[in-house]
């Protein structure tokens, strides 16, 4: 469920004059709609830079989600923006990002993005995974998989975002070709099987428009894809069937309805046609 957004006007005296040590006078406050996880979103100016800030109140639900973004993103050198300041006062809890120009990946077949977000998920799996404390991938799933005994092919020790939605990947088409893209949003980092990120995106990309086919093939362009045992990739599928269900029966709109589409769809193509026998032989 998308959290509600309220504007940085409303932040407790105290809290704005935290941000304020940090930034100097605010000049501009543009305040923005992507993201689901931030009560606080918006992009602010001052005589001395911009930064792009995030914020939840320290008692919020997912209060876990800024600490968890504060503590992976100096690992992130070239995946991600830089975290520039931390404050956690009067209540909340608020990051200050570097703002990043370009625009969210179009993941349609055929966009000139692809190749960019290929090469960004090259990147990060040649990230070490950073000694900090991370869920593992086997226990986030632990409650949709198939049959328990699936659970030890997510597992890994490789640092995974797994949360591919286009709007969380920038693209900077100023910026050297190979070298465009980067990754906000790590509140869902992970600790799985290598592999893992390559199948998040599969399922974006199906709901793209992508055939399941098509959707492996870009996944294929990600090396670790290469690793994953081919029953792994289709306990995934069905996995992020049953999750996706759950999210669009629970919240159901166009996007959450498209997603469980798309998962569906490549849990469909992983398990193949129903074999068929004509005519078929004695049982005996």
């Amino acid at each position: 469920m998308a959290t509600t957004r309220i504007g940085l006007d409303r932040l407790p005296p105290a809290a704005r004059a935290a941000v304020e040590e940090h930034t100097g006078p605010l000049l501009a406050v543009e305040e923005t709609t992507e993201g689901f996880n931030s009560e606080i979103a918006a992009r602010v100016t001052s005589a001395t830079g911009t930064w792009h800030i995030k914020g939840l109140r320290t008692d919020h639900p997912r209060a876990w989600t800024q600490h968890r973004e504060a503590t992976v993103t100096p690992f992130l050198t070239n995946l991600a923006p830089a975290l520039r300041w931390h404050v956690e006062t009067a209540g909340w809890d608020l990051l200050g990002f570097e703002v990043l120009s370009g625009h969210h990946a179009d993941y349609a077949p055929g966009s000139p993005d692809l190749p960019e977000v290929a090469s960004l998920l090259r990147r990060l799996g040649e990230t070490p995974c950073p000694g900090i404390e991370l869920r593992h991938a086997e226990q986030r799933l632990e409650h949709y998989a198939a049959h328990p005994d699936d659970l030890h092919l997510f597992a890994g020790t490789h640092l995974l975002h797994t949360d591919l939605n286009n709007t969380n990947i920038l693209i900077d088409n100023n910026a050297p070709q190979g070298d465009r893209a980067r990754l906000i949003d790590w509140a869902w980092a992970t600790r799985g099987a290598a592999w893992l990120d390559a199948a998040y995106w599969t399922i974006w990309l199906i709901a793209a428009g992508h055939t399941p086919a098509s959707a492996e093939h870009w996944a294929a362009e990600i090396p670790a894809w290469h690793t994953a045992p081919a029953e792994g990739i289709t306990a995934f599928a069905a996995a992020n069937a049953n999750i996706w269900s759950e999210i669009s029966n629970a919240d159901p709109d166009p996007w959450t309805t498209r997603l469980a589409t798309a998962a569906n769809a490549w849990h469909a193509h992983r398990k193949g046609p129903p074999l068929t026998c004509t005519p078929c032989p004695s049982p005996e």
